[in-house]
């Protein structure tokens, strides 16, 4: 897996980190000893990036290059700060409108439900630093270039996503068949977040417990779900239809 986003060993990563790269996801292999590591560490937590911590196995399938137990990869695009991107909304006089997306790892459907939301005027998508698809290649195609247009805000936790965004009085609405409730029966026309789950399990029980509301989308044929990008697109123009009738 050979990219120009990859990046590979101490002074490759530490250079790219201060010399302000945005940095999608970032791997240290487990119990790294020396100086270096401890720089790098330090290095990590004053700009306030969250690595994963991976077995040495990992980083050797990722290059089969001298890695020195660290590897890194750029994103193409910077990553925005949620606060200010609500701030900004709500000074436009415009009606906060944001996708959270809770373990989409799929960069196709990453791409794709950016591309849906930039058709759809969503504000922002928000992602977590871990355990999300990397802004890669591949999701600046499938978006078709809309991960260009549309901010990506990346948090510690999705949670925290949550509780901001509800103090600032937007609602968050989770995609889940968890519910009777049909999302035409609830109100989009005011400030939401509509939450996406993960390609597998959906969007997580602890973030159930947290939401404003629940909504699914109505199911007839036999396999009783759809693909998370296809979900995330009916959420979106439910929101638009609804805003434009209103």
């Amino acid at each position: 897996m050979q990219n120009e986003s990859l990046l590979f060993g101490f002074h490759a990563v530490m250079e790219a980190i201060k010399s302000g790269k945005a940095i999608d996801k970032i791997f240290l292999q487990k119990n790294l000893q020396g100086e270096l590591s401890k720089e790098l560490i330090q290095l990590l937590r004053d700009h306030k990036i969250s690595p994963n911590t991976v077995p040495a196995e990992k980083l050797n399938k990722l290059t089969r290059k001298n890695h020195q137990g660290v590897i890194a990869f750029t994103s193409p695009v910077s990553f925005k700060d949620l606060e200010e991107v609500i701030t900004q909304t709500q000074e436009k006089g415009e009606i906060p409108f944001f996708i959270l997306l809770d373990g989409v790892t799929d960069v196709r459907n990453f791409g794709a439900i950016i591309r849906s939301a930039e058709c759809t005027g969503v504000h922002g998508i928000i992602i977590p630093k871990t355990g999300s698809a990397p802004i890669s290649g591949d999701t600046v195609k499938t978006s078709a270039g809309a991960v260009f247009n549309v901010p990506i805000c990346k948090v510690d936790h999705i949670k925290d996503a949550m509780f901001l965004l509800q103090a600032f009085g937007i609602q968050t609405v989770a995609a889940t068949e968890k519910t009777d409730q049909l999302i035409y029966d609830i109100s989009l026309q005011e400030p939401t977040a509509i939450i996406m789950g993960s390609e597998g399990s959906g969007v997580s029980s602890g973030v159930l417990k947290i939401v404003s509301k629940k909504a699914k989308l109505p199911m007839y044929g036999e396999i009783g779900s759809l693909n998370v990008s296809v979900a995330a697109g009916a959420f979106m123009y439910e929101t638009v239809r609804q805003r434009i009738n209103s």
